[in-house]
């Protein structure tokens, strides 16, 4: 993974199954919100983009659950862009506990305008794009 953004996260009662184990949705919630941080870091206003009529969307989510995160864990989920085109970008995402990778995902998030037409990225975005 690139240069990327970092996350606390713990696990919390509400996030586990009868198991004790972290229901599986939930990773998206965890990752969803990491994506807000970094964005929010990278000093992109997302209500002030709204007002402008542009909005990010998930268009497809690759997710592999490797190991089971438990009650009171603490997380660290891990964000970078891995590639930038015009309208759209690709996000890797990993969250580890202790190092190790529990969950892994590739999450390709569209701009788009109101009406769900593929509009081109804000500049600070693009910023974020991996030198390659």
């Amino acid at each position: 993974m690139s240069e990327s953004h970092v996350w606390p996260v713990r696990v919390y009662y509400e996030d586990v199954d009868l198991a004790g184990i972290v229901y599986y949705a939930n990773y998206l919630r965890f990752i969803e919100r990491a994506r807000s941080e970094m964005v929010r870091a990278a000093g992109i206003d997302q209500a002030e983009m709204r007002g402008r009529g542009l909005v990010f969307a998930v268009l497809r989510v690759e997710a592999d659950y490797l190991k089971p995160a438990r009650y009171d864990d603490r997380l660290e989920i891990r964000s970078a862009v891995a590639s930038m085109g015009r309208a759209r970008f690709v996000m890797e995402q990993d969250v580890l506990r202790d190092g190790a990778v529990l969950f892994r995902a590739r999450v390709t998030i569209v701009c788009m305008d109101l009406s769900g037409r593929p509009q081109r990225l804000p500049p600070l975005i693009s910023a974020l794009a991996p030198d390659t």
